[in-house]
Protein backbone atom coordinates (compact mmCIF):
# COMPACT_ATOMS: atom_id res chain seq x y z
CA UNK A 1 0.00 0.00 0.00
CA UNK A 2 0.97 3.41 -0.59
CA UNK A 3 -0.15 6.39 0.79
CA UNK A 4 0.97 10.18 0.65
CA UNK A 5 3.68 12.06 1.70
CA UNK A 6 5.16 15.53 1.04
CA UNK A 7 8.58 14.28 0.28
CA UNK A 8 11.05 11.02 1.49
CA UNK A 9 11.98 12.19 5.19
CA UNK A 10 14.66 9.03 5.56
CA UNK A 11 17.45 10.60 3.44
CA UNK A 12 21.23 9.90 5.24
CA UNK A 13 21.26 13.79 6.35
CA UNK A 14 19.52 15.34 8.96
CA UNK A 15 19.46 18.94 10.04
CA UNK A 16 21.59 19.59 12.85
CA UNK A 17 21.06 22.86 14.00
CA UNK A 18 16.75 21.98 14.71
CA UNK A 19 18.30 19.42 17.20
CA UNK A 20 20.92 20.57 19.55
CA UNK A 21 20.22 19.13 22.82
CA UNK A 22 22.70 20.57 24.45
CA UNK A 23 20.90 24.23 23.77
CA UNK A 24 21.01 26.07 27.00
CA UNK A 25 17.37 27.51 25.79
CA UNK A 26 15.69 24.21 25.81
CA UNK A 27 12.81 23.39 28.54
CA UNK A 28 12.77 19.82 29.97
CA UNK A 29 8.96 18.93 30.84
CA UNK A 30 8.23 15.74 32.79
CA UNK A 31 11.76 15.32 33.24
CA UNK A 32 12.05 13.24 30.13
CA UNK A 33 11.02 15.27 27.62
CA UNK A 34 12.98 18.51 26.49
CA UNK A 35 11.49 21.07 24.26
CA UNK A 36 13.72 22.68 21.47
CA UNK A 37 14.13 26.33 21.58
CA UNK A 38 11.78 28.13 19.89
CA UNK A 39 13.89 29.67 17.36
CA UNK A 40 15.18 26.78 15.89
CA UNK A 41 11.59 24.75 15.92
CA UNK A 42 9.93 23.23 12.52
CA UNK A 43 13.33 22.43 11.04
CA UNK A 44 12.94 21.94 7.00
CA UNK A 45 9.56 21.71 7.21
CA UNK A 46 8.12 23.36 4.40
CA UNK A 47 4.84 24.58 4.98
CA UNK A 48 2.45 24.63 1.84
CA UNK A 49 0.15 27.41 1.14
CA UNK A 50 -3.17 25.73 0.25
CA UNK A 51 -4.78 22.37 1.18
CA UNK A 52 -5.82 19.36 -1.11
CA UNK A 53 -8.49 21.49 -2.63
CA UNK A 54 -6.09 24.39 -3.70
CA UNK A 55 -7.91 26.93 -0.73
CA UNK A 56 -6.32 27.96 2.38
CA UNK A 57 -6.05 25.69 5.05
CA UNK A 58 -8.89 25.93 7.68
CA UNK A 59 -11.28 28.73 6.00
CA UNK A 60 -14.58 27.98 6.70
CA UNK A 61 -15.85 30.81 4.94
CA UNK A 62 -15.64 29.30 1.28
CA UNK A 63 -18.16 28.56 -0.79
CA UNK A 64 -18.72 24.92 -1.99
CA UNK A 65 -20.25 21.59 -1.56
CA UNK A 66 -17.28 20.06 0.72
CA UNK A 67 -17.65 23.22 3.16
CA UNK A 68 -21.38 22.74 3.23
CA UNK A 69 -21.02 19.12 4.55
CA UNK A 70 -18.37 20.58 6.96
CA UNK A 71 -21.31 23.18 8.07
CA UNK A 72 -23.51 20.59 8.68
CA UNK A 73 -21.00 18.74 10.63
CA UNK A 74 -20.41 21.88 12.88
CA UNK A 75 -24.36 22.36 13.64
CA UNK A 76 -25.26 19.33 14.78
CA UNK A 77 -21.74 19.53 17.30
CA UNK A 78 -22.91 22.85 18.37
CA UNK A 79 -26.33 21.36 19.49
CA UNK A 80 -26.17 18.31 20.53
CA UNK A 81 -22.88 18.29 22.21
CA UNK A 82 -24.08 18.84 25.64
CA UNK A 83 -22.47 18.88 29.28
CA UNK A 84 -24.55 16.08 30.21
CA UNK A 85 -24.05 14.10 26.58
CA UNK A 86 -20.54 14.22 27.52
CA UNK A 87 -20.83 13.04 30.56
CA UNK A 88 -22.74 9.95 29.25
CA UNK A 89 -19.91 9.17 26.66
CA UNK A 90 -16.99 9.05 28.97
CA UNK A 91 -18.47 6.70 31.24
CA UNK A 92 -19.79 4.47 28.42
CA UNK A 93 -16.36 4.21 26.48
CA UNK A 94 -13.87 3.95 29.21
CA UNK A 95 -15.51 0.78 29.43
CA UNK A 96 -13.09 -0.35 26.33
CA UNK A 97 -15.59 -3.44 26.13
CA UNK A 98 -15.56 -3.25 22.07
CA UNK A 99 -12.44 -5.27 21.38
CA UNK A 100 -8.75 -5.97 21.44
CA UNK A 101 -6.57 -5.20 19.26
CA UNK A 102 -2.72 -4.12 18.33
CA UNK A 103 -2.52 -0.25 17.64
CA UNK A 104 -1.21 -1.01 13.76
CA UNK A 105 -4.61 -3.08 13.68
CA UNK A 106 -6.49 0.11 14.21
CA UNK A 107 -4.44 2.11 12.46
CA UNK A 108 -5.44 0.03 9.13
CA UNK A 109 -9.08 0.02 10.33
CA UNK A 110 -8.60 4.04 9.21
CA UNK A 111 -8.66 3.33 6.02
CA UNK A 112 -12.29 3.08 6.30
CA UNK A 113 -13.00 6.55 7.80
CA UNK A 114 -13.25 9.79 6.26
CA UNK A 115 -13.49 13.02 8.43
CA UNK A 116 -16.67 15.42 7.00
CA UNK A 117 -15.68 17.67 9.72
CA UNK A 118 -12.16 18.62 7.75
CA UNK A 119 -12.18 21.62 5.19
CA UNK A 120 -8.44 20.46 3.80
CA UNK A 121 -8.64 16.62 3.68
CA UNK A 122 -11.17 14.05 2.24
CA UNK A 123 -8.35 11.01 2.16
CA UNK A 124 -8.42 8.12 4.35
CA UNK A 125 -6.88 8.57 7.32
CA UNK A 126 -4.07 6.41 7.49
CA UNK A 127 -3.13 8.54 4.73
CA UNK A 128 -2.68 11.98 7.41
CA UNK A 129 -1.13 9.66 9.67
CA UNK A 130 1.60 8.68 8.06
CA UNK A 131 1.92 12.15 6.44
CA UNK A 132 2.43 14.10 9.98
CA UNK A 133 4.27 11.56 11.59
CA UNK A 134 6.89 11.52 8.61
CA UNK A 135 6.96 15.17 8.92
CA UNK A 136 7.45 15.21 12.38
CA UNK A 137 10.10 11.93 12.01
CA UNK A 138 12.18 14.36 9.73
CA UNK A 139 12.50 17.48 11.76
CA UNK A 140 12.73 15.78 15.11
CA UNK A 141 15.00 12.43 14.69
CA UNK A 142 15.62 11.91 18.18
CA UNK A 143 11.77 12.33 19.55
CA UNK A 144 10.29 8.59 19.00
CA UNK A 145 7.30 9.23 21.27
CA UNK A 146 6.84 12.16 18.79
CA UNK A 147 6.82 10.22 16.28
CA UNK A 148 4.35 7.64 17.35
CA UNK A 149 1.94 10.43 18.94
CA UNK A 150 1.80 11.61 15.44
CA UNK A 151 0.59 8.16 14.10
CA UNK A 152 -2.04 7.26 16.62
CA UNK A 153 -3.40 11.01 17.68
CA UNK A 154 -6.45 10.38 15.22
CA UNK A 155 -7.08 6.76 16.16
CA UNK A 156 -9.81 7.38 17.87
CA UNK A 157 -12.16 8.12 14.51
CA UNK A 158 -12.08 4.18 14.33
CA UNK A 159 -15.85 5.44 16.34
CA UNK A 160 -17.19 6.08 13.11
CA UNK A 161 -17.22 2.11 12.81
CA UNK A 162 -20.37 -0.06 13.33
CA UNK A 163 -18.05 -2.25 15.98
CA UNK A 164 -17.26 0.95 17.93
CA UNK A 165 -20.80 2.19 17.76
CA UNK A 166 -21.11 3.73 14.59
CA UNK A 167 -21.07 7.35 16.12
CA UNK A 168 -22.30 10.20 14.14
CA UNK A 169 -19.57 12.48 12.61
CA UNK A 170 -20.53 15.57 14.86
CA UNK A 171 -19.83 12.96 17.97
CA UNK A 172 -16.62 12.33 16.71
CA UNK A 173 -14.73 14.39 14.70
CA UNK A 174 -14.45 18.49 14.53
CA UNK A 175 -12.54 20.91 16.87
CA UNK A 176 -13.47 20.27 20.26
CA UNK A 177 -14.59 23.17 23.39
CA UNK A 178 -15.31 22.81 26.69
CA UNK A 179 -18.76 22.17 28.49
CA UNK A 180 -19.93 23.75 31.92
CA UNK A 181 -18.44 27.75 30.49
CA UNK A 182 -19.29 30.17 28.21
CA UNK A 183 -18.23 29.47 24.38
CA UNK A 184 -16.19 31.11 23.39
CA UNK A 185 -16.53 33.19 20.25
CA UNK A 186 -13.28 31.91 18.50
CA UNK A 187 -15.42 28.78 18.16
CA UNK A 188 -15.92 27.65 14.28
CA UNK A 189 -19.10 28.21 13.55
CA UNK A 190 -20.13 29.54 17.03
CA UNK A 191 -24.05 30.96 15.71
CA UNK A 192 -25.14 27.40 16.09
CA UNK A 193 -24.95 27.29 19.94
CA UNK A 194 -28.15 29.24 20.28
CA UNK A 195 -29.47 25.79 19.78
CA UNK A 196 -27.46 24.20 22.25
CA UNK A 197 -29.53 22.62 25.64
CA UNK A 198 -26.78 24.06 27.90
CA UNK A 199 -27.41 27.70 26.67
CA UNK A 200 -30.25 27.68 28.81
CA UNK A 201 -28.51 26.79 32.36
CA UNK A 202 -27.26 30.44 34.07
CA UNK A 203 -24.22 28.45 35.51
CA UNK A 204 -22.67 27.66 32.16
CA UNK A 205 -22.68 31.04 30.89
CA UNK A 206 -19.99 32.81 32.29
CA UNK A 207 -16.38 32.75 31.65
CA UNK A 208 -15.42 30.27 34.06
CA UNK A 209 -18.72 28.77 34.78
CA UNK A 210 -18.49 25.50 36.92
CA UNK A 211 -14.41 25.61 37.14
CA UNK A 212 -12.11 27.47 38.62
CA UNK A 213 -9.09 29.55 37.14
CA UNK A 214 -5.58 27.39 37.15
CA UNK A 215 -7.87 24.17 37.78
CA UNK A 216 -6.26 22.46 34.62
CA UNK A 217 -7.48 20.83 32.04
CA UNK A 218 -8.18 17.67 33.22
CA UNK A 219 -10.65 18.88 35.50
CA UNK A 220 -12.82 20.38 32.84
CA UNK A 221 -15.42 18.40 30.42
CA UNK A 222 -14.20 18.78 26.76
CA UNK A 223 -16.59 18.01 23.87
CA UNK A 224 -16.74 14.26 22.91
CA UNK A 225 -14.74 13.02 20.30
CA UNK A 226 -11.67 10.84 19.09
CA UNK A 227 -9.31 12.45 20.79
CA UNK A 228 -10.98 12.20 24.07
CA UNK A 229 -11.35 8.39 23.42
CA UNK A 230 -8.06 7.57 22.71
CA UNK A 231 -6.82 9.36 25.35
CA UNK A 232 -8.85 6.67 27.39
CA UNK A 233 -7.87 4.33 25.31
CA UNK A 234 -3.85 4.95 25.53
CA UNK A 235 -4.18 5.79 29.79
CA UNK A 236 -6.41 2.69 30.63
CA UNK A 237 -4.15 0.24 28.86
CA UNK A 238 -1.14 1.63 30.38
CA UNK A 239 1.03 3.61 27.38
CA UNK A 240 4.40 5.04 28.61
CA UNK A 241 3.96 7.67 26.37
CA UNK A 242 5.12 10.88 28.10
CA UNK A 243 2.44 13.44 29.53
CA UNK A 244 3.44 15.77 26.94
CA UNK A 245 2.11 12.74 24.15
CA UNK A 246 -0.78 11.84 25.98
CA UNK A 247 -1.85 15.67 26.19
CA UNK A 248 -1.13 15.75 22.52
CA UNK A 249 -3.75 13.12 21.90
CA UNK A 250 -6.50 14.34 23.95
CA UNK A 251 -6.16 18.05 22.97
CA UNK A 252 -4.93 17.96 19.57
CA UNK A 253 -8.50 19.22 18.03
CA UNK A 254 -9.09 21.63 21.11
CA UNK A 255 -8.16 24.76 18.18
CA UNK A 256 -9.97 27.26 20.79
CA UNK A 257 -6.86 27.08 22.65
CA UNK A 258 -3.79 26.52 21.20
CA UNK A 259 -4.83 28.48 17.81
CA UNK A 260 -6.94 31.48 19.13
CA UNK A 261 -6.03 31.26 23.20
CA UNK A 262 -9.46 30.74 24.73
CA UNK A 263 -9.47 28.89 28.28
CA UNK A 264 -6.26 29.72 29.18
CA UNK A 265 -7.51 30.97 32.20
CA UNK A 266 -8.67 27.29 33.17
CA UNK A 267 -5.07 25.54 32.26
CA UNK A 268 -2.56 24.55 35.14
CA UNK A 269 1.27 24.47 35.48
CA UNK A 270 1.56 21.33 33.85
CA UNK A 271 -0.78 22.43 31.07
CA UNK A 272 1.16 25.03 29.99
CA UNK A 273 4.11 23.64 29.49
CA UNK A 274 2.65 20.35 27.50
CA UNK A 275 0.78 23.08 25.52
CA UNK A 276 3.74 23.91 24.09
CA UNK A 277 4.76 20.51 22.04
CA UNK A 278 0.76 20.31 21.51
CA UNK A 279 1.75 23.66 19.23
CA UNK A 280 4.86 21.97 17.84
CA UNK A 281 2.76 19.26 17.14
CA UNK A 282 -0.04 21.46 15.47
CA UNK A 283 1.72 22.73 12.27
CA UNK A 284 2.26 19.04 11.52
CA UNK A 285 -0.77 17.83 12.28
CA UNK A 286 -2.38 20.78 10.04
CA UNK A 287 0.11 21.29 6.86
CA UNK A 288 1.29 18.02 6.01
CA UNK A 289 -1.84 17.19 4.04
CA UNK A 290 -0.58 16.47 0.84
CA UNK A 291 -0.63 14.61 -2.30
CA UNK A 292 3.03 12.97 -2.42
CA UNK A 293 3.55 9.50 -1.56
CA UNK A 294 5.16 7.28 1.10
CA UNK A 295 5.95 3.26 1.16
CA UNK A 296 4.24 1.89 4.00
CA UNK A 297 5.63 -1.05 4.13
CA UNK A 298 9.05 0.38 3.90
CA UNK A 299 8.08 2.59 6.97
CA UNK A 300 6.02 -0.06 8.52
CA UNK A 301 8.97 -1.84 10.84
CA UNK A 302 9.93 1.68 12.37
CA UNK A 303 6.54 2.23 13.83
CA UNK A 304 5.78 -1.19 14.80
CA UNK A 305 9.06 -0.90 17.13
CA UNK A 306 7.77 2.43 18.41
CA UNK A 307 4.21 0.47 19.22
CA UNK A 308 6.14 -2.55 21.26
CA UNK A 309 8.17 -0.07 23.02
CA UNK A 310 5.61 2.65 24.24
CA UNK A 311 2.01 0.04 24.14
CA UNK A 312 1.36 -3.80 25.27
CA UNK A 313 0.60 -5.69 21.80
CA UNK A 314 -3.12 -5.97 22.53
CA UNK A 315 -5.52 -2.96 23.92
CA UNK A 316 -9.09 -2.88 24.66
CA UNK A 317 -10.93 0.18 23.02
Amino acid sequence: MTVCIEQSVHESEVVVETKNHCDTNELVLNGDVVLPDQTVVGGDFDQPEVNAFGQSFRDYDVENERQKQVEECYRLNHIYQTYDYVKKMREEYKKLDKLEMSIWECCELLNEVVDESDPDLDEPQIEHLLQTAEAIRKDYPDEDWLHLTALIHDLGKVLLLPRFGELPQWAVVGDTHPLGCAFDDSIVHHKYFKENPDMNNPAYQTKNGIYTEGCGLENVMISWGHDDYMYLVAKENGSTLPEAGLFIIRYHSFYPLHRSGAYKHLMNEEDVKNLKWLQIFNKYDLYSKSKSRVDVEKVKPYYLSLINKYFPEKLRW
